[in-house]
């Protein structure tokens, strides 16, 4: 079996590709050249407008580069259809496409119903007015697809991630199988690592690292900020002085620092991680508490049972998640009981769950700053004031006047935490800190991959380019709910 190419059967298409890739590249850069070049000569036209000999050349600049990037776009969908339906016979890339075809179909069809419908669904439909945040919700909705159809059903993989392969160390991309048996793939499309493993399927199943830890643990952060905010910024005095010495004081601490102290082994011996988990992981149930008995606080008859359903439900996931192997804390020296293993829904890793409370403590003071500003602002508005006269209670104004008006922003922030997040996890995988070594996240990939660097740059460069694209995703689509919220 022969060694595959990254195009195969479609290399040639290359040419034109790398001379659209080109005219792209030239004629934007002439049109920030052109742009620098003060402006000569200008004659106003009509009223006030103003027509240059650069601008017209600008414009030219931009015309060109604007048809080189709609060929490009052009030529990747073809390189994609095609491998949808050559499979490995066009390449690399080609055999990249078949394996993910589930994710192509579920993309197809999220975009084509979020279209149909956009009109219906408020901000989120408001986003695909905008191109930006369609390709930054392309690429975010990639990898979480990714993440979910490979680490959860294994559907795109390959190969174990796990699996060391004889004779497959460190081998470059298409690499063929020596001996491939029958119903294994015949390929390691991403080559092998320094340990022989298949590159190919870490990527994928380092995407679900990826999926369970940044958004949970980002919304668990929320959770906290906005709890903790809310209350600060519309109360004031000393509530609010307490509220914020504990935050700045947090923030204060040198972030990556922090992060190394509290996922170092001798720190999660003492039981730490697991005392913040049991403190942190509250506050979802606080803040649903307080959310629906202020919100049917005059309809006591649907509140009762409506809180003892919800916090019931809510309580059980709390001990479930605080819980492992029926205990909240197992250190060396005492055990600390927990929910029994019979009524355990699931237990999380131990590493997983001391990065998850690492990205809460973090993330959290920053979240609370975010709402107590806002909460400072929104307050002084007449509907407030409204709300106030009407005589309705602070947490239902603060949750169901001032929250709601506070969508905007935090929506755009918790985009980007997940993001600042990502390359938190990829920052500690790096290092070797919180999840075990033999994880497929991509920090750890990378790091067991930059050893050969110079000799073997796949290994890293492939997960690498992974948490870029996703990190790019999550910037471009806060940049596009930021653009559609200021049009509310």
């Amino acid at each position: 079996m022969e060694q595959l190419t990254w195009t195969g059967g479609m290399g040639w298409l290359n040419p034109g590709l790398g001379l659209a890739v080109a005219v792209m590249i030239l004629a934007y850069l002439g049109q920030m050249v052109v742009s620098l070049v003060p402006a000569t000569g200008a004659r106003t036209i009509g009223s006030g407008a103003v027509a240059t000999a650069d601008q017209g050349i600008s414009g030219l600049f931009g015309r060109v580069g604007s048809w080189a990037f709609r060929a490009v776009l052009v030529m990747i969908l073809i390189y994609l259809v095609a491998g949808i339906v050559l499979g490995p016979a066009a390449g690399i890339f080609g055999g990249m496409a078949r394996q993910l075809l589930p994710v192509w179909i579920a993309l197809i069809v999220t975009f084509a119903l979020s279209i149909t419908y956009k009109r219906r669904l408020g901000l989120y439909g408001k986003l695909f007015d905008s191109t930006v945040g369609m390709i930054g919700f392309a690429l975010v909705m990639f990898w979480v697809y990714t993440g979910v159809f490979g680490g959860v059903f294994d559907l795109l993989v390959t190969h174990d991630s796990l699996s060391q392969v004889s004779g497959m160390k460190n081998k470059l991309p298409g690499t063929p199988l020596a001996r491939a048996e029958d119903g294994e793939y015949p390929w390691f499309l991403l080559g092998g690592d320094n340990l022989a493993r298949d590159v190919f399927t870490r990527l994928i199943k380092g995407a679900w690292v990826v999926v369970q830890i940044a958004p949970m643990a980002t919304l668990f952060a929320f959770m906290v900020g906005i709890t903790l905010g809310l209350p600060a910024g519309y109360y004031g005095g000393k509530l609010d002085v307490f509220l914020s010495f504990l935050a700045n004081l947090i923030l204060a601490f040198p972030v990556i620092l922090l992060f190394y102290l509290l996922v170092t082994p001798e720190i999660v011996l003492t039981g730490i991680p697991n005392y913040m988990a049991i403190f942190l992981f509250i506050f979802p149930l606080i803040f649903l508490g307080v959310l629906l008995n202020s919100r049917f606080y005059t309809q006591p008859s649907l509140r009762t049972p409506l809180l003892i359903g919800v916090l019931g439900i809510a309580g059980w996931l709390y001990l479930s998640l605080v819980s492992t192997n029926g205990a909240l804390v197992d250190a060396p020296t005492y055990r600390l009981p927990g929910l029994p293993a019979a009524v355990d829904l699931f237990d999380i890793d131990p590493g997983v769950l001391v990065v998850f409370v690492s990205v809460v403590f973090v993330n959290a003071p920053t979240v609370f700053r975010i709402v107590r500003g806002l909460t400072l602002d929104i307050k002084t508005r007449d509907y407030v004031a409204a709300a106030q006269t009407r005589g309705e209670g602070p947490w239902y104004i603060m949750l169901w006047e001032i929250l709601p008006n506070a969508r905007g922003p935090l929506i755009v922030d918790f985009c980007l935490r997940i993001g600042y997040t990502t390359i938190l996890l990829g920052t500690l995988g790096f290092f070797g800190l919180g999840l075990a070594s033999e994880s497929p996240d991509w920090g750890t990939t990378i790091n067991a991959g930059r050893r050969l660097l110079s000799l073997y740059p796949h290994a890293a460069i492939a997960p690498a380019l992974a948490l870029l694209s996703l990190v790019l995703g999550l910037n471009l689509l806060a940049d596009g709910l930021r653009e559609e919220s200021l049009r509310d």
